[in-house]
């Protein structure tokens, strides 16, 4: 009998956009993202491709009509991903390219009171994508002893 822990696990997103085509060129250039895989729909769309970085992987396709997508509150769709990235530097890097590829300041590279360094920008059809330096699961110094193990 296999158990959870025999069970091997991984998490990724789906995220639907209206022009896939579009959203995938501008990922690339915007965060620097890697298509790792890439199949049309024959309508023109992206049936599914995969995105990366490092080891961080998510899927787009095209949202068509019908597809039960989130709502926009006000610019956002109130979703997003969040990348934990190894440096500060890394941070300041991303938040360069994607406001040069056109993304919106949802805000600047700023420190957190639990020692995060990150960025949060929307995206052209309005994701809200998080970088910063924060990795969970990992020992933070702010938890003190309220750390839930």
């Amino acid at each position: 009998m296999m158990t959870t822990a025999d069970t091997p696990a991984f998490l990724y997103a789906q995220i639907p956009y209206r022009d896939a085509p579009a959203a995938l060129r501008w990922l690339e250039r915007a965060f620097g993202l890697t298509t790792t895989a890439e199949w049309p729909d024959g309508e023109g769309g992206i049936q599914h491709a995969e995105m990366r970085r490092g080891d961080a992987v998510f899927t787009v396709f095209t949202d068509r009509a019908g597809y039960d997508r989130a709502q926009p509150r006000g610019e956002s769709v109130g979703l997003g991903l969040v990348f934990a990235l190894c440096s500060p530097a890394e941070v300041d890097d991303i938040f360069r390219s994607a406001v040069a590829a056109g993304a919106e300041v949802v805000f600047a590279p700023t420190d957190t009171e639990w020692g995060n360094y990150r960025c949060r920008v929307r995206d052209l059809e309005g994701y809200e994508w998080t970088f910063g330096t924060y990795k969970p699961g990992e020992p933070q110094e702010w938890a003190g002893d309220d750390q839930v193990d």
